[in-house]
């Protein structure tokens, strides 16, 4: 272990190489979609899907963190099958209960700086990748700079909940609905989110010649990283929420804070990203549809940006390591300057009282 190993805070570095983990994990999914073999099979519903490009980007990133940070607790939403490359303490999502599994030594053979620097330069396989198929919201030749906040520096890995899932909006990247797709990396400790990664992997996409994909990272009660924050335009109230979910509950929940728009969009990652971006004001999701893995990384941007992210009641969403995957009462979110508790105020009884935890 080096130096800055031992002098960088244990958040700042897991952050650096989640960057890095949510970064190559993006080139997998862009890569898995070139080939057109998605693998798709069914979980949970018929719009609950899984591809080649959930389980290998998650194999990815399990195996990352886990060479470097072996002590945390990592979930991930693809269950145990998946982690199978990893290494580590990995929670089988089908028996709530921990694993231990193998990594093998060509995936692990990179030091933690090494991992970190990948965090502002991903490599790509130019035999499948265009000249500008690689991020470039940092300076490439130094890893990011993250700030830890003096409450969070003393943090031990066994502290450490991390909540991965390898791609946010399955059902739109099946669909081509390409700016939907994020993955999410959440990082939770005392049951609170602190820390998380959303790379967008298909951020430009529709801008032939710009730099394609874009990775954000926060510190809850520090700083957000790659993107400039954007305000909500004054005057009106645009409100995101689900595009494949719809209900009675989920329409009245909207209804009572009388939008002047409505996005209906995939994926908890892009619909938080619209709040920082600028382009929606309230998130509001009345169902219980949502995992833990769905917002972990989202809350602590938003909230590392000003924002608030809780249930439909206004109740902060636990993530300790045994709490249930399911959000069963909803997620409501705003952006920084909205105020919050008035949004769970307008919120109808009948609706929260349909949301049992």
């Amino acid at each position: 272990m080096s130096l800055a190993s031992h002098t960088t805070p244990l958040l700042s570095r897991i952050i650096s190489s989640s960057v890095a983990a949510a970064n190559q994990a993006g080139i997998i999914i862009r890569d898995i979609m070139k080939k057109g073999e998605l693998g798709i099979v069914q979980k949970e519903s018929a719009r609950d899907l899984q591809t080649e490009a959930d389980r290998a980007a998650q194999r990815c990133i399990i195996t990352s963190l886990n060479k470097h940070f072996p002590k945390m607790t990592i979930i991930g939403e693809e269950g145990e099958v998946e982690s199978s490359l990893a290494s580590g303490q990995v929670f089988d999502t089908s028996t709530h209960t921990p694993i231990n599994v193998t990594c093998p030594p060509t995936l692990t053979s990179l030091s933690e700086e090494e991992v970190c620097m990948l965090s502002t330069h991903t490599p790509t396989d130019t035999s499948t990748h265009t000249p500008t198929d690689t991020p470039t919201d940092t300076p490439t030749d130094t890893p990011i700079n993250v700030t830890c906040p003096s409450t969070l520096t003393s943090l031990s890995e066994e502290e450490v909940v991390v909540w991965v899932d390898p791609l946010d909006g399955t059902a739109e990247y099946t669909q081509g609905l390409l700016d939907h797709v994020t993955v999410l990396i959440g990082i939770a400790s005392g049951g609170k989110a602190i820390g998380g990664v959303i790379h967008q992997p298909y951020y430009n996409y529709q801008n032939p010649g710009s730099a394609l994909g874009r990775t954000v990272w926060g510190v809850v009660g520090g700083e957000v990283g790659g993107m400039a924050m954007v305000k909500p335009p004054p005057g009106k109230l645009i409100v995101t929420t689900t595009r494949s979910h719809s209900s009675s509950t989920v329409n009245d929940a909207i209804t009572s804070v009388s939008p002047t728009e409505v996005l209906r969009v995939g994926g908890a990652g892009h619909k938080v990203m619209l709040l920082l971006e600028g382009r929606a004001h309230v998130y509001i999701f009345a169902s219980p549809g949502c995992k833990k893995w769905d917002t972990c990384a989202p809350q602590a941007i938003l909230e590392a940006a000003g924002g608030v992210l809780t249930d439909i009641k206004g109740i902060p969403i636990p993530y300790h390591a045994t709490a249930p995957h399911r959000n069963s009462t909803g997620v409501l979110a705003t952006a920084k300057g909205q105020d919050h508790g008035t949004f769970v105020d307008k919120i109808p009884s009948h609706v929260k009282d349909n949301l049992k935890a």
